[in-house]
């Protein structure tokens, strides 16, 4: 009797471990395809929650017609089954998902919902049925049972944090989603073994034995260099027939940084962003690049203003790695590059920047944070007199409502803000921190800029200074995804495509 309630104890246990470990890898597996907006997020945690509440209630009724041990072993070897096959389905099943719908633009919304339900929910109910059908089993007096059900839901609950934090500090980390699915397998496998015997312990040496198999690429691509699973994000290098180099995190709509071998240049946002120096007399000494990447506009910096101290900010010391590897990083001795969030470094630091660049967002979301009047008055305080800060802001074509916000925003702390509109899908938002800054483009931007430095200084004089908003975003209240979802479903409507988008003055 006692190892019978030892091993329900372990059953628990190993399911509630299984149940957030299969989540959170599930939201790595997502990532690549759907990106990882509070969208995804809420899909996601949506469904696991209506999983494991129809696992509940049909685990008590399954339980009180048929109260048998082996049965809830067969339910966990079953849900173990299912998610060690999980990695090996889903690749082929999201990419399919995807070609279905980017041409709608609406893949993080729907695509996501449905993967989760027919990718894990399944495992998700089932592993919902344990507590109450061990609980069921337990039951020997009616006196107890609050006490057997106090017990058995906290151990549920211990293993989902085991759950949570195992699989999110170390083992995605080290080994990568699908081996963390295989041995969240393993662990089921070995739960079950201890009502069902020898054959479920196979099972789980079988589901072992799998974590052997290499992963593939997580999303097949043409002219694949390099693909890395970090702790942050999905990162793939990618090489063109013409010899380019581009940077893809996650859901890989954006492209985040770019290499060409013989210029700097690269007839995208990059080159917009590199003559926003031209608005500042005398030239910066200084910039700060918050969202550095693999150091597309560091680099270029190193041709243009040579003499400019870099501190690049990159929350991701892998995707800073690539950087260093693929992308010319190390071109520039004089950047400095750093590993770590853009709002906490800055609250961090105490030195003053000429120029600060926000360029820290996973297209075409802005995390919230980074979008608020708390962040642009840290921005603000950090900027040396007569400074700018320059926004790259995600737009669609007749909708510049993402755009309204941010610079309305930042219209409230700063006390002149003007918008570039640089691209077909960018915006530029100018913040000065001097009021009386006139933005006149200083003609010793080189040759090669003078093209693009003469279109910011066309779009700023035709344009009116953006008016401080009447209702600013906050660190409280800021619906960044919500505006940005409604802006892609609203441009796919219309029958929009999410072309590569380049300066009409590209090298």
């Amino acid at each position: 009797m006692r190892g019978s309630r030892i091993a329900l104890a372990a059953l628990v246990f190993g399911a509630g471990t299984g149940s957030l470990a299969t989540e959170i890898a599930a939201s790595r597996l997502l990532a690549p395809y759907f990106g990882s907006s509070t969208i995804v997020w809420a899909n996601l945690i949506g469904i696991v929650l209506a999983g494991l509440a129809l696992g509940y209630y049909l685990g008590g009724k399954l339980a009180d017609r048929r109260p048998e041990p082996r049965l809830l072993g067969l339910i966990v070897l079953a849900a173990a089954g299912w998610v060690a096959l999980t990695p090996f389905v889903a690749r082929p099943f999201l990419d399919a998902t995807v070609s279905s719908l980017d041409d709608a633009s609406a893949g993080a919304v729907i695509g996501s919902f449905f993967a989760v339900l027919l990718l894990f929910a399944p495992a998700v109910v089932l592993l919902g049925m344990v507590s109450p059908f061990a609980i069921r089993l337990a039951i020997s007096d009616v006196e107890t049972a609050g006490a057997v059900a106090g017990r058995f839901y906290a151990l549920s609950t211990a293993g989902s944090l085991l759950g949570t934090f195992v699989p999110a500090l170390l083992t995605i980390p080290l080994v990568g989603t699908q081996r963390t699915l295989l041995g969240t397998a393993f662990v089921l496998a070995g739960s079950a073994s201890l009502l069902l015997g020898r054959r479920a312990a196979v099972a789980a040496v079988a589901f072992a034995v799998l974590v052997a198999i290499p992963p593939g690429a997580v999303k097949a691509e043409e002219g694949l260099l390099y693909e890395e699973e970090s702790r942050y994000q999905f990162i793939q290098v990618l090489e063109r027939d013409d010899g380019r180099r581009l940077l893809s995190l996650n859901e890989g709509v954006a492209v985040h940084s770019v290499w060409r071998e013989k210029t700097v240049l690269t007839g995208g946002v990059w080159d917009a962003l590199l003559t926003v120096p031209a608005l500042l007399e005398p030239p910066p000494e200084r910039v700060a690049i918050l969202g550095n990447a693999g150091g597309t506009l560091a680099r270029a910096f190193g041709v243009f203003w040579p003499d400019v101290e870099i501190d690049g900010v990159e929350i991701d010391a892998a995707v800073t790695d690539v950087g260093y590897r693929y992308f010319g990083l190390g071109d520039n001795p004089r950047v400095t590059t750093y590993d770590e969030d853009a709002r906490p470094y800055l609250r961090r630091i105490d030195r003053r920047y000429d120029v600060i660049y926000v360029d820290a967002y996973h297209q075409p979301y802005v995390p919230f944070y980074l979008a608020t009047q708390e962040f642009f008055r840290l921005v603000r305080d950090r900027l040396a007199p007569g400074g700018v800060v320059a926004l790259n802001v995600a737009t669609v074509p007749g909708d510049d409502t993402l755009v309204r916000e941010v610079s309305g925003t930042l219209a409230t702390i700063f006390p002149r803000v003007r918008v570039w509109n640089a691209l077909r899908f960018n915006r530029i938002v100018l913040g000065f921190a001097d009021a009386e800054a006139q933005g006149q483009v200083l003609a010793a931007v080189g040759t090669r800029l003078r093209p693009l430095a003469a279109l910011l200084e066309a779009d700023l004089r035709a344009r009116p200074a953006v008016a401080p908003s009447a209702d600013p975003w906050t660190d409280d209240h800021a619906p960044v995804e919500w505006v940005t979802d409604r802006m892609i479903v609203s441009f796919a409507a219309r029958g929009g495509d999410l072309d590569e988008d380049l300066l009409p003055t590209a090298p």
